[in-house]
């Protein structure tokens, strides 16, 4: 889901408080969703990433839960970062991300 955003030189008083308003309800464009694949290595992508982001992954799944423990990111590029996990044949290791930074 996308909220709304300002254009790049700021809006009226009413888009700029209906913006913020949004931001302070938690509503903001910086989540997703992901499923590791079965090797070692799954490349997230996303153009929001950056050399510096924080990426904060929860469960969405049981079996993705049991690969909290094991799973980090060993990379981060403009628009993409490398997650490192454990190989397995379980299909339905799906997390939603938040990307800060």
């Amino acid at each position: 889901m996308t909220y709304r955003t300002l254009p790049p030189f700021g809006g009226d008083a009413r888009q700029v408080a209906e913006v913020v308003n949004g931001a302070m309800s938690g509503k903001t464009n910086n989540t997703g969703e992901i499923a590791l694949s079965n090797g070692t290595i799954t490349t997230l992508t996303d153009e929001r990433i950056g050399y510096g982001s924080a990426i904060i992954f929860t469960p969405l799944t049981v079996n993705a839960a049991a690969f909290m423990g094991s799973m980090y990111v060993s990379a981060r590029n403009k628009g993409s970062a490398v997650i490192t996990h454990p190989s397995n044949a379980l299909s339905d290791r799906k997390f939603s991300y938040v990307v800060v930074g």
